[in-house]
Order: structure tokens, then C-alpha cells, then sequence
């Protein structure tokens, strides 16, 4: 089978192995105490240098810290430094707080409960396909987007809505694509007719292995293959579309099946995955689908709510990663490995950009009683950190096929250099079809764990995913 070759994107991830690092815990300091003793030096102390994921876990123990002084963070990638919003009023003393615990805070107008307003006063007047809101803390208002579909009197309504909440609370703007959903036909997973992506392994709460992915992929077809007319080797378990998010768990039919906690990024390479986290905000993400492959961009907001044609999804991350159909229940993820959403839908392609929203994986793995990778399996493979929410870290043994699983790359198939489709795959690339030059990534040899920092193609999509019980992308 062939894929569609579009643009390379360039994925910025660093030179070198990339290691699964569990999230780090982060002390809030004593709001009475400093290093001299002072209580009042908090302007002078300096916001912390941290990684994405820290960042998430600082503005979630800041969130509880201040409560309704609490108005949102995001993360300041070009910094590395956490930005809370405050409501101060005549309380100096959450800016103190908020400072001392490494942050970097800014005192802003509107409040999480106002801005929560505004959102079900859209839900109650503007509730039309093709929209979507989410609150958006850079500019601590909602940001309203409307597709190609919203016209006369609906753009009417959705326009005058927005107004009636005030230009210091929201904003819309156009997209110029359509809102839906990215399942087609086509190859990776396959379950009547439709196409997805395998989002993360997991391991459910009898036990058995099984693997997350987008819920109106779930709602689609019970069993699922991992190649075109293949026999099925999953059976959905429980699926959510519409409603309160987009995601289904799916238990493997070999109670056998090896479920590695990683993602295949193509060209041999795997990104190890530690611990599923939140989403933060400003943070640089990276989105694996076997259509598009793998494209990176940054979370523009949370808690969306996106009208489908099929109805409202609430609790999603809104983006700007690109992705196509096919790419539906795919791995979002951060560079230190963790797991932080599934593929759900959006406008545009790869070509032109637009916006994706993902389902988040902790919200996910808490409503369906899973814990992410292969629990006690592979507990010993993996980093060994324990994850957000006290899952136990599972980060899979290697890219070995799973038992009974369908070798993609059979014997007298394995591709050349720089054309490896993943140990294992249902590959989509022939055999010495080349997978393109961008799995030989910045003109090295693409092996292991190292993902270079030069361009990586999206043909790294053309590699379905592993065999049976590996991670499908």
C-alpha cells in the first residue's frame, strides 16, 4: 500500500538518547521563609529554569496553593519559566507565594470562575458545529474559533456572543478549514472500514493488555487489526464520543501480547514513554499518527470544547500540530517521554496547518481504570520512575513483536539503511522502498532511542506501527 507524501516538518527534538524521565517532585517553598530569613525579597527572587513537564506539576501544586487567586499559567518555552496568572486584589502575599515557588507571576484581570462564565454562555447560546472555545491564559481570555462552515446566521450568533461577553473576556477568529474528526480508510489500525492510530499501551484494570485511542475510533468498530483485511487482534472495551471527552480502551485478544510503553516515531526509533502528565500551556509537544507521521508544534489551551457534526466534546487540548485522517487516537507526547494526549480531530492538514485538539491522556487512563504501559510486565524495563497519578512506570523492553503479532517487515524484507520501517511493522514502505530522507535524521544513522535535531519526515508515518502488541502510530 502507498501513503500520501506531503512537506517534511521539522521536529526540533534534542541530539542524543532520549530518556524517559520520570516527573521530578517539586517542593513548594516555605511562603514565610527565604535563604536570609526575609519575607519580603520575593521581587527579587529570580523564576526557575524547568522542563515542560515540571512546569505542569509547579502550576498544578500553585493552583492548589492559591485557589481562587489562582487565574491560569502557561509555560514561556523560550524561558523555560512558568507564568501564573493571579487575581492579587489587596492580597500581596499570593504574589510572595506564587514567586518563592519559582514562578513567574503576572497579575491579571480576569478570574478562572469569570472566564468559566463566559464558556457556558457559549455553551448555552453558541453550541453550533464547527465551533470551538477554549480559555487561553497568554491572553487570559477565551479564544473562540469558527471553521469554513460557520456562516450567515450562524457566524451571526456565535459573533454577537462573543461580543455580549466583552473584548477583555473573548475573542473568535476565523479557521479556514472544517472541524472533524481524522478517521478514514486506510491502513495502521483498522476496524470496519475505518482507519486509526494507536495511541499509547496500556495495561487495563483486570490486567490484561490493551492500548488507548480515540473514542470515535471506539464508537466506529468493535475489533480492530493492525493491517488492511488482517484478522482482528483487539476488541473495544469502552468508548466516550460525544460528551465528556474523545477516547476508548482497547483490550488486546492474547492476554500474551507484548504492550511496550513507547512510541514509534519511525526509522527504528522509539521514544520511551514514563508517565502520562497534564498538558501545560505554551509547552512544545510532538504528535505521532500514521498518516502524517511526526510533527511537533506547542498546546494553545485547555479544557476545549469542540462541535463535531457528530456533537460537542468537552475537556480537550487544543494545538497547533498539525494532522490528517488517519491520524485519529494518536500519541501526543513530550520529548522527555511523557504521555500527554490522543489524537481527536480538527481543521486543516499538514500542508496548510490548523488546529488539533487531543484527548488528555490522564483524564483518559483515570475514566477507563487503566495505568499507562504494561504495568507489572515490563516494570522493570523502563525507567523505573514512578508517574503522575502513581502509575508504575512501565517503558517497554524494546521494539520485539509481541506474541502472535503480524511481523510487518518479514524475512528478506528488512529494509537499508535509513529505510528501516520499525522493528516489526506493518510497513507501508515496500521492501527498499525508501522511507525518506528524513528517518536518516540530520545524516545520521537512525538507530536506538537517538532522534537527531534535524528534520524528520513525515514518512516516518509510512511505517504503520509495530506488530501485534507494539505501539501502532
Amino acid at each position: 500500500m502507498s501513503h500520501k507524501r506531503i512537506p517534511k516538518r521539522k521536529a526540533a527534538f534534542a541530539a542524543g538518547t532520549v530518556v524517559a524521565l520520570g516527573a521530578a517532585a517539586i517542593l513548594l517553598p516555605n511562603a514565610n521563609a527565604s535563604q536570609d530569613g526575609s519575607s519580603n525579597d520575593a521581587a527579587a527572587i529570580a523564576p526557575k529554569t524547568l522542563k515542560a513537564t515540571d512546569a505542569s506539576d509547579l502550576a498544578s501544586q500553585l493552583e492548589e496553593l492559591l485557589g481562587d487567586a489562582f487565574a491560569g499559567s502557561y509555560y514561556d518555552s523560550d524561558s523555560q519559566q512558568l507564568v501564573v496568572n493571579v487575581i492579587s486584589g489587596d492580597n500581596n502575599n499570593v504574589v510572595v507565594q506564587a514567586k518563592k515557588a519559582g514562578a513567574k507571576v503576572r497579575e491579571v484581570d480576569n478570574s478562572l470562575t469569570e472566564l468559566a462564565a463566559g464558556a457556558k454562555t457559549l455553551k448555552e447560546e453558541a453550541t453550533i458545529p464547527g465551533t470551538s472555545w477554549a480559555v487561553d491564559p497568554r491572553t487570559n481570555k477565551i479564544l473562540v474559533t469558527a471553521d469554513s462552515t460557520v456562516t450567515g446566521d450562524k457566524w451571526n450568533t456565535i459573533e454577537s456572543t462573543v461580543k455580549s461577553l466583552g473584548s477583555d473576556m473573548a475573542t473568535i477568529k476565523k479557521s479556514a478549514g472544517t472541524f472533524k474528526t481524522f478517521v478514514s480508510g486506510g491502513d495502521a489500525i483498522f476496524g470496519g472500514g475505518a482507519r486509526c492510530s494507536l495511541g499509547f499501551n496500556v495495561t487495563a484494570g483486570d490486567g490484561s493488555p490493551a492500548f488507548l485511542t480515540a473514542g470515535h475510533c471506539g464508537v466506529a468498530a468493535e475489533q480492530w487489526a493492525d493491517a488492511e483485511d488482517g484478522q482482528p487482534i483487539a476488541t473495544v472495551d469502552q468508548a466516550t464520543f460525544p460528551g465528556d471527552g474523545d477516547f476508548a480502551l482497547v483490550k488486546y485478544d492474547d492476554p500474551a501480547t507484548e504492550a511496550p510503553s513507547e512510541v514509534n516515531v519511525g526509522g527504528g526509533q522509539t521514544v520511551a514513554i514514563s508517565q502520562a502528565a497534564d498538558a501545560e500551556v505554551g509547552a512544545q509537544v510532538f504528535r505521532m499518527g500514521s498518516t502524517t507521521g511526526l510533527a511537533d508544534g506547542q498546546v494553545l489551551g485547555l479544557d476545549a470544547t469542540v462541535n463535531y457534526p457528530e456533537g460537542t466534546v468537552t475537556g480537550l487540548i487544543q494545538t497547533d500540530v498539525c494532522a490528517e485522517p488517519g491520524d485519529s487516537g494518536g500519541s501526543l507526547f513530550t520529548q522527555d517521554g511523557s504521555a500527554i494526549g490522543l489524537t481527536s480531530g480538527g481543521s486543516g492538514d499538514c500542508t496548510v496547518g490548523g488546529e488539533t485538539f487531543f484527548q488528555p491522556v490522564t483524564t483518559a487512563l483515570t475514566a477507563v481504570g487503566a495505568t499507562l504501559g504494561a504495568g507489572d510486565a515490563a516494570g522493570g524495563a523502563g525507567a523505573g520512575d514512578d508517574q503522575a497519578g502513581g502509575e508504575e512506570a512501565g517503558a517497554g523492553a524494546g521494539d520485539e513483536a509481541g506474541a502472535g503479532g503480524d511481523a510487518g517487515a518479514g524475512a528478506g524484507e528488512e529494509a537499508g539503511a535509513g529505510e528501516e520501517a520499525g522493528a516489526g511493522g506493518d510497513a507501508s514502505a515496500s521492501p527498499g522502498e525508501e522511507v525518506g530522507a528524513g528517518q536518516e535524521v540530520g545524516g545520521e544513522e537512525a538507530g536506538g532511542d537517538v532522534i537527531g535535531g534535524e528534520e524528520t519526515g513525515n514518512g516516518a508515518g509510512d511505517a504503520a506501527g509495530d506488530a501485534a502488541g507494539q505501539t501502532h502510530n
